[in-house]
């Protein structure tokens, strides 16, 4: 009932581990996949080690609302080989997320970890508090950056768009058009907290990236907004702590799901989730998680009145 097939990569369920949580070393990734998900998203690898910024790096603002600004830490694509490796004996399907500082340094990141084993590249070109937004920001850029890729990589490419545009349709489409296998919607989006004591931004590298409770209305408009045009899977992301904002995500046109910030409660919310659709399915007749795709969209919205 929870399995589906996205741009070919078979799924047991459609819970994938979002990019930036849990994804930077095969055991914890394994703990992702035995708890019940689809499949892992790593951490986004560049073409070398980055250190990333200082703590404090990511907070609670709100009961299951986070501002996060960790800036892309991590070890470099010729250190993680390895742990792409290791999950790949296990099978476990893997998506990794990667980024660089030009079009040349995704393209060198994308190719090693195609070859290490990878099943799909999914390329950040939107976080909110690093360079790589400046390219999500822009329908032109990426354009030229997904086409570029599509060239050489011989597996799907996801895009992780940037939430923080006028147009995410406009960039969406950009992306399609350039060849993109399937778009991620949304980021985190961009928002900063400052203490009223210290007078200061209470991260250390002052705005951030904002994710969890808040921001899940956002993402559902956002991939309700993209299924009216795209043809490629939404993969939608952004707030979800229960098995309902899954069916809502679904409802609003996602083909699967991401799930980061709700970790902080543990692995096993993934099984609950996984638990709560299967019987969601079973009450309303559904045998798969597919019938609900895109359902919202038989229902038209009212109007805005006439004031003649």
């Amino acid at each position: 009932m929870l399995e589906v097939n996205l741009s070919g990569l078979k799924l047991k369920s459609p819970i994938i581990l979002a990019s930036g949580i849990l994804g930077v070393s095969y055991s914890s990734m394994k703990r992702i996949i035995d708890a019940g998900a689809g499949a892992v998203t790593t951490k986004s690898i560049g073409p070398k080690p980055r250190k990333g910024y200082k703590n404090p790096s990511i907070i609670e603002i709100y009961p299951g609302t986070f501002m996060n600004s960790v800036g892309l830490g991590n070890p470099g694509i010729n250190e993680f080989i390895s742990e792409i490796k290791e999950i790949k004996k296990h099978k476990i399907p893997l998506i990794v997320s990667v980024f660089g500082d030009s079009n040349e340094d995704y393209l060198y990141v994308a190719t090693k970890a195609e070859n290490a084993g990878a099943d799909v590249i999914e390329i950040n070109i939107s976080c909110p508090h690093a360079e790589v937004s400046s390219i999500g920001i822009d329908k032109e850029l990426t354009y030229e950056i997904v086409k570029f890729l599509k060239k050489t990589l011989t597996i799907p490419l996801f895009i992780k768009l940037n939430p923080n545009v006028t147009n995410l349709v406009e960039i969406a489409l950009a992306a399609e058009k350039g060849g993109a296998d399937g778009v991620v919607a949304i980021n985190t989006l961009s928002a900063m907290k400052i203490d009223v004591n210290t007078k200061r931004s209470i991260l250390s590298h002052g705005s951030g990236g904002l994710s969890g409770k808040a921001i899940h209305p956002i993402a559902i408009k956002k991939v309700y907004d993209l299924y009216k045009t795209l043809k490629v899977p939404i993969i939608g992301c952004g707030g979800i702590g229960s098995w309902q904002d899954i069916v809502e995500f679904f409802l609003a046109g996602a083909s699967a799901v991401q799930i980061g910030t709700a970790l902080y409660k543990g692995t096993e919310i993934i099984s609950e989730i996984n638990h709560g659709i299967t019987q969601y399915l079973k009450d309303n007749k559904y045998s798969s998680i597919n019938d609900l795709k895109g359902l919202s969209h038989q229902f038209k919205t009212q109007e805005v009145p006439d004031f003649d």
